[in-house]
């Protein structure tokens, strides 16, 4: 297993997609995950944010992390798959991206759900986007793992149910350990065993006390966590189970401040 760092942490600190990799780089990090999207945003260009736009050279985005010793362990392109119209063509682009640039995973997650689609319909919807999405993967090897994060993925039932809407073998799991925490319809750790011969990826997020206090139960994923070890995640047995599946990918960090991002990696570097 190695550590890397979701370039989320820079974003508190109002700077953009270079000195985020020139921070991670700083701190030790050898791996990152980078944010894409299929147009250009105002902030990301002057350099307010971290987000990189598929339209520019992948290989010029490439070369930056390779001048810093890095690697991307995923780029996430997070795509509503009951919309089939924005995350088909999102997450093919995003596929291609990501084999340019050298990483063989795409992180998302089902999205949210519209109030007039009932639940077979988002199934069904789901079933047909996620096949004709894995068409991309399969040519091109990339695995495409499912993030907790909305409705259906923070439920093992239902996160189970949507793994098996497609049988290929590139349709694999991001596990958010923070995100299915926060969700509180079932045991994180029990959920992690039953999926983890499926995992390609992982988002270590932590959940401050105060958070999960207020709001576990009452909504479905954050945008980032509090440093790995000061919140409730159980990182030793988090690590035990990865371990007994043989979970050789990245535990990629997802947190909010570049001194969170720093404390996280010396305390997963311990464990490890």
């Amino acid at each position: 297993m190695d550590i890397g760092i979701n370039l989320e942490f820079i974003r508190s600190s109002d700077k953009g997609f270079r000195a985020g990799i020139e921070t991670a780089a700083k701190l030790g990090y050898k791996y990152v995950e980078p944010c894409v999207a299929t147009g250009y945003d105002l902030l990301a260009l002057g350099q307010y944010y971290h987000m990189v736009c598929m339209q520019d050279d992948p290989l010029e985005v490439k070369g930056w992390m390779d001048e810093l010793g890095l690697k991307a362990s995923a780029i996430s392109a997070h795509s509503p798959l009951m919309r089939p119209e924005v995350s088909i063509p999102y997450l093919t682009q995003a596929i291609r991206f990501a084999s340019d640039i050298g990483t063989p995973v795409v992180t998302t997650d089902e999205g949210i759900k519209p109030d007039w689609m009932s639940e077979n319909e988002a199934f069904d919807i789901m079933r047909y986007t996620i096949r004709q999405v894995m068409q991309t993967a399969e040519r091109y090897g990339i695995e495409v793992g499912l993030e907790p994060h909305q409705q259906y993925t923070v439920r093992k039932d239902t996160f189970l149910r949507i793994l098996g809407l497609s049988d290929s073998p590139c349709w694999k799991v991001n596990w958010d350990t923070g995100n299915f925490y926060l969700g509180g319809q079932d045991d994180p750790y029990e959920a992690l065993n039953d999926v983890a011969d499926r995992l390609c990826h992982m988002h270590a997020k932590d959940i401050s006390i105060e958070q999960g206090e207020a709001e576990r139960g009452q909504v479905t994923g954050t945008a980032v966590g509090c440093a790995c070890g000061d919140g409730v995640v159980d990182w030793a047995r988090v690590i035990e189970i990865l371990k007994k599946h043989d979970f050789d990918g990245v535990l990629c960090v997802e947190c909010g401040t570049v001194d969170q991002a720093e404390r996280s990696l010396k305390y997963l570097q311990g464990l490890l």
